[in-house]
């Protein structure tokens, strides 16, 4: 592996963390679970699960796309 590929590995890693920890705090509106009521835990828990069907279908998407 050439530098350039080990760096644009990195970077996607990180964007992928971020991606995932911005849809985490999306989804539970900036609140700790802890400090969550059990419906909104709940919400939470739902939106979240929608998120990640979203963004298996980007992937999906992007996929036929190319």
């Amino acid at each position: 592996m050439n530098m350039n590929q080990l760096i644009n590995m990195g970077l996607r890693m990180l964007m992928r963390k971020g991606m995932s920890k911005g849809m985490a705090l999306m989804a539970n509106k900036g609140k700790r679970p802890e400090d969550m009521t059990s419906e909104e835990r709940a919400q939470a828990k739902n939106a979240q699960q929608t998120a990640q069907k979203a963004q298996r279908g980007l992937n999906a998407a992007r996929r036929f796309m190319r």
